[in-house]
């Protein structure tokens, strides 16, 4: 079926900044190309850039672009694709771009990192966004006032995010079911050899029995609560109560199923977490080790160094 006056096709465009993710990008396009397969006509789409030349992704390939993004017109659906420093290439003539799509009615959305673009330029509502796991920690200490989560993708009203990767694969599946029909989605995703549609809720990362191959229920719930208590640390007393053992038995099920001690578990999620507010935000040290729960910047640059080789100031050097 092509399309008609009373079918017209549906346009995006997509925003690459410099080192943009390339995956994010392609899983985001080749649904849609696919679903003009079966439905010929269904999308079109622009590449737009910030000067109208290529974008160089961050893997280095380079991607042609259509226009710069001031010359584009008629925009209905706006897709933001960023990578590692998305706010590098931020600028006001941008966020002022930005500003007046959204005060026009456009769609607003974000793959990977873009959603940074989006909430610096003021264009992002109430509505919950998401985005690449890696630097929701980041997001949430620069933008305290919008709500994140860690779901696949988030579609809203007027404001449309996926985590990157291959989730910009499920987000576009879920559109096309949406004005299309699920019909059309599954066959769009068959193309792909995928076992199934994942569903907006499904994890971004790999639930933790599965990361660190763990079994057992109590040590699990253990890695839960560090994981969410990282500015706040509990104390090793405090964890064994909140799963109902004693503190040697705590320390028995990390020497059985993880070969560590607890503590050093513990400081471990924490540094890894200041590792991607070091790397992901302009963030002074001081305030990345609070954030992580440490008491002073020598208490957090001791620790980070004995967990990573290199401190604070020179991990934000690489």
């Amino acid at each position: 079926m092509s399309h008609t006056a009373d079918n017209p096709p549906q346009d995006m465009h997509f925003l690459l900044l410099p080192e943009f993710s390339v995956m994010g990008f392609v899983s985001a396009i080749e649904p849609l190309r696919v679903a003009n397969r079966f439905r010929p006509g269904a999308y079109r789409w622009q590449i737009l850039s910030l000067d109208g030349g290529p974008v160089v992704a961050s893997n280095g390939m380079s991607i042609n672009a259509d226009a710069a993004f001031a010359h584009a017109a008629a925009i209905d659906t706006l897709f933001v694709v960023a990578g590692f420093h998305p706010l590098a290439f931020y600028q006001p003539a941008l966020a002022r771009w930005l500003r007046r799509l959204h005060h026009h009615g456009a769609t607003l959305g974000a793959i990977d990192t873009g959603a940074f673009v989006l909430a610096e330029a003021g264009v992002l509502g109430a509505e919950p966004v998401t985005l690449h796991w890696e630097a929701l920690a980041a997001f949430a200490e620069r933008f305290p006032g919008i709500a994140v989560t860690e779901e696949l993708f988030e579609i809203g009203t007027r404001a449309i995010t996926c985590a990157g990767g291959t989730s910009a694969i499920d987000m576009m599946l879920a559109l096309i079911a949406a004005k299309h029909g699920r019909e059309l989605a599954t066959r769009v995703s068959e193309q792909f050899v995928l076992g199934r549609i994942r569903s907006q809720s499904d994890h971004q990362r790999m639930e933790i029995a599965a990361r660190f191959c763990l079994h057992n229920r109590k040590t699990i719930q253990v890695v839960k609560l560090m994981q969410e208590h990282i500015e706040d640390p509990l104390t090793a007393d405090d964890l064994a109560a909140m799963i109902s053992v004693t503190r040697r038995q705590m320390e028995r099920l990390f020497a059985t199923h993880l070969r560590e001690t607890p503590a050093r578990f513990y400081l471990g999620v924490r540094l890894d977490r200041a590792r991607e507010l070091l790397r992901q935000t302009d963030m002074s040290i001081l305030a990345v080790g609070i954030a992580c729960g440490f008491g002073s910047s020598s208490s957090f640059s001791r620790a980070y160094r004995t967990g990573f080789g290199l401190s604070p100031k020179d991990e934000r050097g690489h």
